[in-house]
């Protein structure tokens, strides 16, 4: 009995050995692994190798596995009925003594394998995947040579099937954006991650779908100078509304010469020169023109190669639909880390729940803000105030609403066909 039971331990040893090499490698985290390598670490580079290609060292798992399964059965059940038999045999009598011991022997040795070789190293090996892959991955890696015609000829069978099943042979680990975001959110339900910091990461990846409409200055609140300003309409625009940039054009907005910086008219105006766009056109600068579908990490490409940071938008009739700067790019990365105050008025959540938004409000803020996962008819509009229009089929009214979500968007002001001030509320379960 005693050797018995020691080729059953070092079974379930064995097939506890398995069981950690196979989760352990599965469940490491290549960006961590890839971390491990860059510093150093040996093994973590050879657990990442077989990781690329993982045919043969699974086969020799499953080699493994299966046999040690079998055994244990076989060793199992002639190790412990015997002696479970004797036992039992002047209360039952013979031939139930013989099939309660057949029983107790098999529920016995079959726990003994759940627990030791199944449950406990899996739960070992997820809680320290990389570390137990690198302890593990030159035994694994010894095993997998010697056994390798064997694993060859199991993997050329797998291989055929999977090609007459038209499914993919070679696993795809390209990571995607989606599998960053999934990371980050798991780093952020665990608070490792800041909910600052996360909205920070959101916003990085969706600069190359937001579109430029979605941060831009738009058209009735540009500040602009036309060429034939005389200097005291020039100083009385900066003062009631400072801004670092102005646009310059030919009487009207969609006549674009230019843009002056707030700077050099400051310059002028302490070294008391007059200021005349027409007379002096050093003052103004060849402006950035972009067109309205570009995405905010186009035209961050933009003002890189052009060095600039600041661009008018058009759109395809060659209208000025508004204007953008690298600061308003920057800000909606950054999110509420540094909004100012008119930013943070676009979406205001109220004491009893709901919410009063700017028809302006980018559609990704607005979801962020109520948690809809998707929008109807997504990229037909870029603002709170087109998915109404989108909805209505037409300019939105006072006391317009739509419902969508479990959300209910009334128009309560309108300022000259805009959209002016939305009232959002959670409609009733």
């Amino acid at each position: 009995m005693l050797s018995s039971l020691i080729l059953i331990a070092l079974l379930i040893a064995a097939s506890a050995f398995f069981a950690m090499a196979e989760l352990s490698l599965a469940a490491s985290r290549r960006l961590k692994l890839q971390q491990l390598a860059d510093e150093g670490e040996a093994r973590a580079a050879r657990v990442l190798q077989v990781q690329e290609q993982p045919g043969h060292y699974f086969t020799v798992i499953q080699i493994g596995v299966n046999t040690v399964a079998i055994l244990g059965g076989v060793v199992g059940e002639g190790a412990l009925t015997p002696y479970f038999d004797a036992l039992l045999r002047p209360w039952l009598g013979p031939e139930r003594a013989a099939q309660a011991g057949f029983g107790l022997s098999f529920a016995l040795v079959t726990t003994a394998f759940i627990v030791l070789a199944d449950l406990l190293p899996k739960r070992l090996s997820m809680n320290e995947p990389e570390r137990v892959a690198m302890k593990l991955i030159a035994p694994m890696a010894a095993l997998t040579l010697a056994l390798r015609p064997l694993a060859a000829g199991f993997n050329a069978v797998v291989d055929a099937l999977i090609r007459l099943l038209g499914r993919p042979e070679r696993p795809d680990n390209r990571i995607t954006a989606g599998d960053i975001l999934a990371l980050t959110e798991a780093g952020h339900a665990a608070g490792v991650v800041a909910d600052a910091e996360q909205q920070v990461i959101e916003n990085v990846f969706e600069l190359d779908t937001r579109t430029v409409e979605s941060a831009m200055t738009s058209r009735e609140r540009i500040v602009y100078f036309a060429l034939d300003d005389d200097e005291a309409l020039v100083r009385t625009r900066i003062a009631e509304s400072p801004h670092s940039t102005y646009l310059v054009c030919e009487d009207e907005i969609d006549r674009v010469v230019g843009y002056v910086d707030a700077t050099d008219l400051f310059q002028r105006v302490l070294r008391n020169e007059p200021i005349s766009f027409r007379a002096d056109p050093s003052l103004i600068k060849r402006v950035l023109m972009v067109p309205d579908r570009l995405t905010l990490g186009e035209v961050l490409g933009q003002f890189r190669q052009a060095h600039e940071d600041f661009a008018v938008i058009v759109n395809e009739y060659s209208l000025v639909v508004g204007v953008i700067t690298l600061n308003d790019v920057m800000s909606t990365v950054m999110g509420s880390l540094v909004n100012t105050a008119d930013e943070e008025q676009q979406i205001v959540r109220r004491e009893d729940g709901s919410f009063l938004a700017d028809g302006i409000t980018p559609v990704p803020d607005l979801q962020r803000a109520l948690g809809l996962d998707e929008m109807p008819h997504a990229g037909q509009y870029d603002t709170l105030a087109g998915f109404l229009m989108v909805m209505l089929r037409r300019i939105p009214k006072r006391t317009d609403a739509v419902e969508w979500g479990g959300w209910r968007f009334e128009v309560v002001d309108v300022d000259s066909h805009r959209v002016d001030q939305v009232m959002i509320t959670r409609l009733p379960a």
